[in-house]
């Protein structure tokens, strides 16, 4: 009987894996051999900031919730220690948030991911980290819809000051 419930357990963890992968914007995998606890308590802790999942895995595991779907592409990355990042929301923290820790620890290497149901590699897991945040690109689209408001308030303004020096 034990026998069966470890089978219901490990089928059980490979449904959760399948949902996450499926249903996250971006997925990044990453090999943390050579990183010490405090490390990777650190990272643990600025993911959890970011509101990103990240967990060891088992590859046999993710690669059984990759099976019948089209990221089975995954598997090929699926080897060593494997710590995978799940971000529900914001594409682009997970791979910003590890990319920038492996630029301060050479230990950490990004393996590739998951972004929107694409799977990417490791080249494309940092060129998606050097993009602004969401954050940062709505504060840039809101510069940009500011701008004309501002510069007609300028030139309003402008007017209106000449107008005066002259009366």
């Amino acid at each position: 009987m034990a026998n069966a419930k470890i089978i219901q357990e490990k089928q059980e963890a490979v449904a959760v894996i399948a949902s996450k992968l499926t249903t996250s914007s971006s997925t990044v995998i990453a090999d943390y051999r050579g990183l010490n606890v405090a490390q990777v308590t650190e990272l643990r802790k600025q993911l959890r900031e970011a509101g990103v999942d990240f967990q060891v895995l088992k590859n046999s595991l993710v690669r059984r919730a990759t099976e019948g779907t089209e990221l089975t592409a995954l598997n090929d990355i699926l080897t060593g220690p494997t710590a995978v990042a799940f971000s529900g929301e914001d594409t682009v923290a997970p791979a910003k948030i590890l990319n920038d820790f492996a630029k301060k620890n050479e230990a950490l290497k990004l393996k590739g991911g998951v972004v929107e149901g694409k799977v990417v590699s490791s080249e494309e897991i940092k060129a998606l980290a050097e993009l602004p945040s969401r954050d940062g690109l709505l504060s840039m689209l809101l510069s940009v819809l500011q701008a004309p408001v501002r510069n007609f308030a300028l030139a309003v303004k402008a007017v209106g000051e000449k107008q005066e020096a002259g009366v």
